[in-house]
């Protein structure tokens, strides 16, 4: 079983930036889809960004709410997960959860649903 636990999180004024980070305890054979997601109270958990795990910058995807804002990445050794936030909004506030799945789909990789793993948050506040 894959274990996720993320760390970056804080407050930061409008304007600045935070750079999360998700360490996973090891990816199996099947993990293919790594994301990160983000909630805050009353609403539904949505996607922020993914990549395929191995797969480079250029398997990205993004939310259009953050596009050209945040940055998801992977170190070279490939358990460690990125989300490079700048431009941070008071809109982004929220607690931000990275996740893993076993399936890769660009039509529905920022859905929830995709993703069977699930780290315990991590809360960034953006003030104005």
């Amino acid at each position: 079983q894959v274990q996720l636990v993320e760390s970056g999180g804080g407050s930061v004024q409008a304007g600045g930036s935070l750079r999360l980070s998700c360490t996973a305890s090891r990816y199996t054979a099947s993990t293919v889809t790594l994301g990160w997601f983000r909630q805050v109270p009353g609403k539904e958990r949505e996607g922020v960004a993914a990549i395929y795990n191995g797969g480079g910058r250029d398997s990205a995807h993004y939310a259009h709410f953050v596009k050209g804002r945040f940055t998801i990445s992977q170190d070279d050794h490939k358990n460690i997960v990125y989300l490079q936030m700048n431009s941070l909004a008071v809109e982004d506030t929220a607690i931000y959860y990275c996740a893993a799945g076993d399936f890769w789909d660009v039509r529905t990789v920022l859905e929830a649903y995709n993703y069977n793993t699930w780290g315990q948050g991590t809360q960034v506040t953006v003030s104005s």
